[in-house]
């Protein structure tokens, strides 16, 4: 298929999706002007994508493209789609002030690993926050990659020193998946959740919230603004919501207020993973067996803003 006729299919699909998704008038021509101009810039042609390295019998690396998760409207999933179509379209979207902001572009790079009852299969986000620099040039550095990688890279060492240790005997099962759970003008919250199978499960959540004007991570600390008041009163809430739900079900079991209180939940300290749910409300998450017993799974609770004020802005 020649470069024209990717491009008039690309429009194509545009079209349909607009006809099926209310999208306001004003971003679709304004889209479809970015396109344009992208085109034109661009000679027309699509850049080649990275190619993947060499994989060998046991083990590979592979870079795949694929979309940041759209939030809850339906116009801003057709949006982000068509951010990951090409470099064309990524391009004149990156031109496009009123969708701007939501048009990041994630690739991974996916680990896999599988030899006798051993297996692994990671996928890697990276993020890309275009920003115009005073050459006129959209690179920008994100050091949140560096952080995920190295996170990533510390869960790959684990395996394959596991690995080693076992000669590939015995089970071990690791996977890693990410996803998108908020995004808005400053933030993007990006979800890794793990799973680690040998005797037993155990399942971890780890989310790099990164502030798309620095490119940075950022801590519950630094969000906070390192008030130790305001860390004790979230801690407190979270306290309170454990006996809440304890005390409405006997099923459910946190380890606070126990005959062990060495193992009690104590209170946060400023470096637990943490998202905002839709509402711009905080989310504190647990892995599995932090507060709660392993058949609790990973827990997580939503702090209401009347204790945090608006954090998102």
């Amino acid at each position: 298929m020649n470069e024209n006729r990717k491009e008039q299919d690309l429009l194509d699909s545009l079209k349909s999706s607009y006809q099926q998704t209310p999208v306001p008038e004003e971003a679709r021509l304004r889209l479809l002007k970015g396109i344009q101009q992208a085109k034109e810039e661009m000679g027309g042609s699509e850049q080649p994508s990275r190619a993947a390295g060499s994989p060998n019998r046991k083990k590979r690396i592979i870079f795949i493209t694929k979309r940041a998760a759209a939030t809850t409207a339906a116009a801003l999933a057709v949006i982000t789609v068509l951010a990951n179509s090409g470099p064309t379209v990524a391009m004149a979207m990156g031109k496009i002030p009123v969708i701007g902001a939501i048009a990041d572009v994630v690739t991974f790079r996916t680990y896999e690993s599988k030899e006798g009852k051993f297996e692994a299969n990671l996928e890697i986000p990276e993020i890309s926050l275009p920003a115009e620099n005073s050459d006129g040039s959209t690179e920008s550095t994100i050091s949140a990659n560096q952080d995920i990688e190295d996170y990533a890279n510390k869960l790959i060492a684990q395996y394959e020193e596991t690995l080693k240790a076992n000669g590939g005997e015995g089970n071990y099962s690791l996977t890693s998946t990410w996803d998108v759970v908020f995004e808005n003008d400053r933030y993007v919250s990006i979800r890794i959740r793990t799973t680690q199978v040998m005797a037993s499960g155990a399942e971890s959540v780890k989310i790099f919230n990164v502030d798309k004007s620095t490119g940075e991570t950022v801590s519950l600390k630094t969000l906070l603004k390192d008030d130790s008041q305001l860390l004790e009163d979230v801690s407190n809430n979270i306290k309170d919501q454990m006996r809440a739900q304890m005390a409405a079900d006997e099923s459910i079991s946190y380890f606070l207020d126990s005959e062990n209180p060495e193992w009690d939940f104590k209170g946060l300290t400023g470096e637990e993973s943490y998202y905002f749910d839709q509402s711009g409300q905080l989310v504190i998450t647990f892995d599995e067996y932090e507060v709660a017993p392993g058949y609790m799974g990973a827990v997580e609770f939503t702090i209401p803003k009347d204790i945090t004020g608006d954090l998102t802005e």
